[in-house]
């Protein structure tokens, strides 16, 4: 699928899934837009795609400041005049902690950027997406979002109400043209994954490294679920857990 003429901005666009996807839209065509807090990295990614003749530009972000969200979107439009998707994928897993051992504070900075950064994204996207006819959101969601790991309280409940957010955005705009849709990718193999590790707490820390899929394998994924195709997942967490999920995305099978 072309994405010449269209704009994409990811969010965590520094490293991992968020780099993955901005450097795979560029080759797609589109002018990609990358926001995260290292803007030291986002700006070189964006020098990258540039040197290699894609249109990319960063935007330092962080997400859970709703004001500098706002200023993402605005830019992404007085630059290129649209937004075609956004893929809401910023998000924090450290510090992994049992519930008794958590710090308020670090808990609450997890909820303020899983939780109320995608809240952001939607927020200022969808007005956009709504005035040019369409558009598409994928929330980069978890199979936490629906199970109950030890460690990881803040992560699983950031991640069901994110699911929540899904369904009730999807309610909401489809009828206006916007897609919404949740990405479960399982095991990624990215720095997230070497904190996990580190943390020793529930059986995800003991993987092993080949366990974990290539981040480039999440880009195809939203490539995916930007076509027709996936419009039976609207308002869901779509997997690529499953030999199913997989195959409709073109991966392969475990």
């Amino acid at each position: 699928m072309s994405f010449k003429g269209k704009t994409v901005i990811v969010t965590g666009a520094s490293r991992g899934i968020g780099e993955a996807t901005a450097r795979h839209f560029a080759a797609l065509g589109a002018h990609v837009v990358l926001a995260a807090r290292d803007e030291a990295r986002i700006r070189a990614i964006a020098a990258e795609l540039e040197a290699e003749g894609h249109a990319a530009c960063a935007w330092p972000t962080d997400v859970a400041d709703e004001a500098q969200v706002a200023a993402l979107v605005a830019a992404t439009l007085e630059e290129t005049g649209r937004l075609d998707l956004l893929v809401n994928n910023a998000g924090l897993i450290d510090p992994i902690a049992r519930l008794g051992e958590s710090t308020p504070e670090a808990w609450g900075r997890v909820v303020d950027v899983n939780l109320k950064g995608v809240y952001h994204g939607l927020r200022h996207a969808i007005p956009a997406m709504v005035a040019q006819g369409g558009g598409t959101v994928v929330n980069i969601s978890s199979g936490a979002a629906t199970s109950a790991l030890e460690g990881w309280s803040h992560y699983c409940a950031t991640k069901a109400a994110v699911l929540s957010l899904t369904r009730v955005a999807d309610k909401e705009y489809r009828s206006q043209g916007v897609r919404v849709l949740g990405l479960s990718p399982g095991t990624v193999a990215t720095a997230m994954q070497a904190q996990i590790r580190a943390s020793g707490i529930n059986p995800v820390s003991q993987l092993d490294w080949s366990a974990h899929i290539p981040p480039e394998w999440v880009a195809r994924a939203i490539e995916w679920l930007t076509t027709e195709s996936a419009n039976a997942h609207l308002g869901t967490d779509f997997s690529i857990k499953t030999d199913e999920g997989r195959r409709l995305v073109g991966l392969a099978a475990t």
